[in-house]
């Protein structure tokens, strides 16, 4: 039944999932003029409410537990939560950016906005040296991190930067760039190990 209400909401339009950068010109500014209905409801029907934007955004992207009943959409200056009675957008944190990795070895998807409820990536609770660096060489991640139940781990940039995402895992190495503006990707796939 979750799978048939999602692909419902999905094909109304509601939610958007893992999409393909190809499939997404001018994604961001198209997705921020489409009319939302701000249902406050679905904060508090998911035991969200109090919660702001980052805290909400790092519990769903760190748990499946949620996946069946709610929605998130990580775009480049909101997010968007839905389920099946309602929606809500809630703005980033100002001059921020949520840049979620799914780093791989044999098996991936495409992605664009990152959908904290329906992307999964092949490494889960993989521990990985992640070191994301802006365009000047300055480092903005130096960290060892622990990969999600949804085999992601998230970040959050500065917003309207450049540069790029190297991720070591079991003795293989992967670069792949980002960008952190309005059009940019929230849901990094192709990074790939080797």
């Amino acid at each position: 039944m979750r799978r048939a209400l999602l692909a419902g909401l999905i094909a109304a339009g509601l939610v958007t999932g893992c999409s393909a950068p190809a499939a997404q010109p001018g994604a961001a500014s198209a997705a921020s003029s489409t009319p939302v209905a701000n249902d406050d409801g679905v904060l508090n029907r998911h035991g969200l409410e109090g919660l702001d934007t980052k805290q909400i955004i790092e519990r769903l992207d760190r748990t499946n537990e949620d996946r069946n009943q709610v929605s998130g959409s990580v775009r480049g200056h909101e997010l968007v939560l839905t389920d099946d009675q309602g929606t809500v957008t809630k703005a980033l944190p100002e001059g921020q950016f949520y840049l979620s990795v799914a780093p791989f070895v044999s098996q991936t998807h495409d992605c664009f906005h990152h959908n904290l409820a329906s992307c999964q990536g092949e490494l889960v609770d993989k521990p990985l040296k992640v070191t994301i660096t802006d365009q000047a060489g300055k480092k903005l991640v130096d960290e060892d991190v622990t990969t999600y139940d949804n085999g992601f781990a998230g970040f959050w940039l500065p917003a309207d930067t450049i540069g790029t995402v190297q991720v070591s895992y079991d003795g293989k190495t992967g670069t792949a760039p980002f960008n952190s503006g309005a059009d940019g990707a929230s849901c990094m796939t192709d990074l790939r190990l080797s």
